[in-house]
């Protein structure tokens, strides 16, 4: 007999994948069950399971590709030459977080896989590597900031960074809860909380 192709097993994954994300989006992460997933996906419960083990695997990965879009974004921002500026770099993210939030899109799940992991140690080790990843980069574009003189030579990056960082799911909440959050008003916040970037020409390099 012919072997399954790597192209059609990823085919069958990603179709898992999406009847998940389907029945997420319609019901949460708390009250899908596995039958749900069988139904959407129109496959039998011993397919589904020759890829993922349970709810929770499924979850987790669904979790970790909602957020490498987000993280490609920050990267792209945070080694960009010139360096964007704090306000420059949030418009970029939260603009990526509004393509990534319509119906049944990737972001709607995070913050469920973020309530989910304060009961559930095993979402929660994906999340947190998650959390993790993202502040790394963080942390680089603090490291950056302070190469270029726009932070202090002695600037605690790693404090810097965990104050960015809850920019994101700062705008995430009010963007899917509230509604009445968008790009350019929550940029214009973060403008006229750090005045001094706002279009000014970079500083020197400290000297090192």
């Amino acid at each position: 007999m012919p072997r399954v192709s790597e192209e059609h097993l990823e085919r069958r994954r990603q179709q898992i994948l999406d009847a998940a994300q389907t029945c997420f989006a319609r019901k949460g992460l708390h009250t899908t069950t596995m039958q749900d997933v069988f139904a959407e996906s129109g496959l039998s419960a011993g397919a589904v399971y020759r890829y993922f083990k349970s709810k929770d695997d499924i979850i987790a990965a669904l979790t970790t590709e909602a957020t490498v879009d987000l993280r490609a974004a920050l990267s792209e921002a945070v080694y960009s030459d010139p360096l964007p500026t704090p306000p420059e770099l949030v418009r970029a993210i939260t603009e990526t977080v509004v393509r990534l939030s319509g119906p049944g899109g990737p972001v709607r799940l995070i913050p469920q896989a973020w309530a989910l992991a304060l009961t559930d140690p095993n979402i929660a080790d994906y999340v947190r590597t998650s959390i993790g990843g993202i502040r790394r980069l963080w942390v680089d574009y603090a490291e950056r900031m302070r190469d270029i003189g726009w932070l202090p030579p002695d600037a605690d990056t790693e404090a810097v960074a965990k104050a960015f960082i809850g920019l994101l799911p700062g705008f995430i909440l009010q963007f899917l809860i509230l509604g009445d959050t968008d790009p350019e008003s929550f940029t214009r916040g973060v403008e006229q909380l750090l005045p001094a970037y706002r279009g000014l020409p970079l500083a020197e390099p400290s000297p090192n």
